[in-house]
């Protein structure tokens, strides 16, 4: 599987990138600074540019990366299945990417969470013939004004044209192109509307925001997420795959079962420091100055989400 993780370096550089910038400058690391600018704004003028990459997978699967979150692809006779649908800006590229991996139109596009990266090209999906499906959350979300202050953004309501008509309320198992694809739900964890799928034949998940392969994640405490929710949907997640999974994370390169195992040990080793710190009556500052991410920083903590950000997450999502 070596020819799946040859991108590790390049595969959306530069939107991971814009993340870094725009976290760095977001409200809660701007004490000093007059109004940042949203991390929102960065990150949609650099996905107006980035160059979409291809990832080949297993068979018909593959995943482009270079518009927000990264998208899957299964590609058949019958036409083309999409998990996520990235940032609108990107459709000049993306479309064109999508066309190249076969002929046929888009049937159906999943969204794995309601976050805009994920989401925003859901009305040109559409329009394209696609049905959409998501969590009845993600449905909720997407259809009224949503503020993530992490962010300093609110979200407007999602064009009609692009929010989910086929509400997913229990696992689902739908047949396309000769693959048994599984849509598996999830409890509130990286926000309150998740669900990750599993293409059975191929042996590929692809988990959405439940997984950044390689850097801290965000959580959306404001909208339903937290620590132990993130942990908890790891968990549930692993006991489902089997060692030799391809695994499409949300943020970062293709990756495998054992870097998920990590990414879900990392998330529990971070929490209990923090919990610990917490439990002593120490502020959130306090915490942060105690370095409590130190033993996992050389892996997760270059890029995107620094180990202060992490951090501030980690505490305010702790109950």
């Amino acid at each position: 599987m070596k020819h799946l993780s040859s991108n590790h370096g390049r595969v959306g550089t530069a939107v991971l990138a814009a993340f870094a910038v725009a976290f760095a400058c977001s409200p809660l690391h701007a004490a000093d600074t007059a109004k940042p600018v949203s991390p929102v704004i960065k990150i949609n003028e650099a996905a107006a540019t980035t160059p979409i990459d291809t990832t080949p997978l297993r068979g018909p699967l593959s995943m482009l990366s270079g518009s927000g979150g990264n998208i899957t692809v299964l590609v058949g006779k019958e036409g083309k299945l999409l998990v996520d649908a990235g940032i609108a800006v990107s459709r000049p590229r993306l479309e064109p990417a999508i066309t190249a991996l076969g002929k046929g139109p888009i049937k159906y596009l999943i969204n794995t969470h309601y976050h805009w990266d994920h989401t925003d090209g859901n009305p040109w999906v559409h329009e394209d013939g696609a049905t959409i499906l998501a969590t009845a959350g993600t449905v909720r979300r997407v259809s009224t004004s949503t503020r993530v202050d992490d962010w300093d953004y609110t979200f407007k309501p999602m064009a009609k044209a692009g929010i989910p008509t086929d509400v997913v309320k229990a696992n689902r198992t739908i047949r396309f192109d000769g693959q048994t694809v599984e849509i598996r739900l999830i409890d509130p964890s990286h926000t309150d509307t998740d669900l990750y799928v599993f293409f059975k034949e191929a042996n590929v998940a692809s988990l959405g925001d439940l997984f950044w392969n390689g850097v801290y994640p965000f959580i959306d405490n404001e909208n339903g997420g937290g620590i132990d929710g993130m942990i908890k949907a790891n968990d549930a997640i692993l006991a489902q795959l089997n060692d030799d999974v391809v695994l499409v994370p949300g943020h970062g390169p293709v990756g495998t079962k054992k870097q998920l195992q990590d990414f879900r040990d990392m998330l529990a080793g971070i929490r209990d420091n923090v919990a610990a710190l917490k439990k002593q009556g120490k502020s959130r500052d306090e915490v942060i100055a105690a370095k409590p991410t130190a033993k996992y920083d050389a892996v997760y903590g270059h890029f995107v989400i620094d180990p202060d950000f992490f951090t501030r997450i980690v505490y305010d999502g702790l109950k």
